[in-house]
């Protein structure tokens, strides 16, 4: 199991672990959430960090309080907000610059909230982002997406149940902040009929890279 090369107070007290992988001196830092089933030390977690990596990014990532303290269940939005707040105060510590705030799943939803409420970086990066619980298409995560000014790129699986395709082109697609890369096949994991995590990872890991490299400024 790999050491955590930091920890960080979220409130007073409670502390959380975080890992930094890849050169500081990279093009991009980057602050990848992990979702809410995985943890910063999850396959899913690791496997797109490690190729994020290879790309040219540093990556930082770290466990939500819940994981960090062995509970299944995630915490509340305002405590995922908090700890992910101070992850991100954090990381700009130590590069003095804007990071890129991406997640996986919850992750990537924590992270659009605080792009919504303003929070100081360069873009957002959702990987599998969960528009809808599966089968509550009534219950849409989306009314902050459109307050969001920084580009957003968006990765999504066609066989997503947390993206209902028609939802997703109503209220995602269409926002002028948004580029949507769509992994034909692929669900919710980014898994297809044949398991290619590997392969996969590395293509949304380049992809990623190279649209970062095409923004403005």
């Amino acid at each position: 199991m790999e050491l955590p090369t930091a920890t960080v107070e979220w409130a007073p007290g409670r502390e959380i672990s975080v890992w930094m992988a890849g050169d500081r001196g990279e093009e991009f830092a980057m602050l990848l959430a992990h979702g809410a089933g995985s943890d910063a030390l999850h396959p899913l977690t690791v496997g797109l960090r490690d190729e994020l990596v290879k790309a040219g990014v540093w990556c930082v990532t770290f466990n939500y309080p819940y994981k960090e303290e062995g509970r299944r269940w995630p915490d509340s939005p305002e405590r995922l907000l908090a700890c992910h707040q101070a992850v991100l105060d954090w990381a700009v510590e130590q590069t003095g610059e804007m990071p890129v705030l991406a997640g996986r799943s919850m992750g990537g939803r924590i992270s659009s909230y605080l792009a919504a409420e303003g929070a100081p970086v360069k873009a957002l990066v959702l990987y599998a982002y969960p528009l809808h619980p599966p089968g509550r298409h009534d219950r849409l995560r989306s009314d902050h997406l459109g307050s969001i000014s920084v580009p957003m790129l968006f990765f999504r699986g066609s066989r997503d149940v947390f993206s209902r395709s028609d939802l997703f082109d109503r209220e995602v697609r269409n926002l002028e902040t948004t580029t949507v890369v769509d992994l034909e096949g692929l669900d919710h994991l980014f898994r297809g009929r044949v398991r290619m995590a590997e392969i996969v990872n590395r293509s949304i890991a380049e992809t990623t890279l190279a649209w970062l490299r095409s923004l403005p400024g």
